[in-house]
């Protein structure tokens, strides 16, 4: 009997300590878009919309959910609604101490529209990211990844 996929995807990051620097949070933002798109692209889904939950010291909590142009499971597309995401947060010092990120209203990737581009810069993205999904199946995740996902040396 076939099983279904779930209509959601998440992943989560537990931060050691609060951490208050906006390009650390940024960074693990982008280190739990390339971990969510993956996820999403091996079980041949894309969400409509994307969730951001900020967890702060104290206990509190901030969620936000944006609805996608398009579905889709790209990380350059999921990229850019999470970062809308936290700059809607209006942080300026918030003690945070992790981040969920969500992809909602997940389809089949088969009933994503195919959009024929002219934009060469996008389909070159496209063609990288499929061949460091290769490069990731074959040594692991964390074998390959943005730049700006490694962390400062303290």
């Amino acid at each position: 009997m076939p099983r279904t996929l779930p209509a959601s995807a998440t992943v989560r990051l537990r931060f050691d300590r609060h951490v208050l620097d906006g390009a650390d949070v940024r960074a693990a933002l982008l280190d739990l878009v390339v971990k969510l798109a993956r996820l999403l692209r091996r079980r041949g889904q894309a969400p409509r919309a994307l969730s951001l939950t900020l967890q702060f010291a104290g206990g509190s909590s901030w969620e936000k959910t944006r609805r996608l142009p398009e579905a889709s499971a790209h990380d350059e597309d999921l990229r850019s609604m999470a970062y809308r995401l936290i700059d809607s947060a209006g942080l300026q010092r918030g003690r945070i101490t992790g981040l969920v990120l969500k992809g909602d209203d997940l389809v089949d990737a088969d009933q994503v529209a195919q959009q024929i581009s002219l934009d060469h810069t996008r389909e070159a993205r496209l063609v990288a990211e499929a061949a460091v999904d290769r490069v990731r199946d074959k040594y692991g995740q964390d074998v390959i990844g943005p730049a700006a996902v490694i962390r400062r040396a303290s």
